[in-house]
């Protein structure tokens, strides 16, 4: 690619690599501000640790779906939510 020379990316080395091993290190051109921290998508996830964390929500038997208790197929749902909430907080804060 460029006249840059081509390293192993190891600390300890830095020796000559052959050119189908090698990793281009180049300088740090165009690299874009980093955002802040924050964003309101993320209050999705404390909606998720409320309903998590508050078991007098969920701390019952009935009703069962297929022979399961609330108690156990609420939780295996707050899970399967959970995934889906970090897909949507991954692709609503990328950039």
């Amino acid at each position: 690619m460029g006249s840059l020379p081509l390293y192993v990316n190891n600390r300890a080395s830095r020796r000559p690599v052959p050119q189908e091993h090698a990793v281009e290190f180049a300088p740090m051109r165009n690299v874009r501000e980093r955002r802040s921290g924050w964003s309101w998508w993320y209050l999705l996830f404390v909606v998720l640790l409320v309903v998590c964390l508050w078991p007098p929500l969920y701390n019952r038997a009935d009703p069962y779906f297929i022979g399961i208790p609330f108690f156990y197929w609420f939780q295996l749902l707050l899970v399967i939510i959970g995934a889906i909430f970090t897909a949507i907080v991954y692709v609503a804060t990328d950039e």
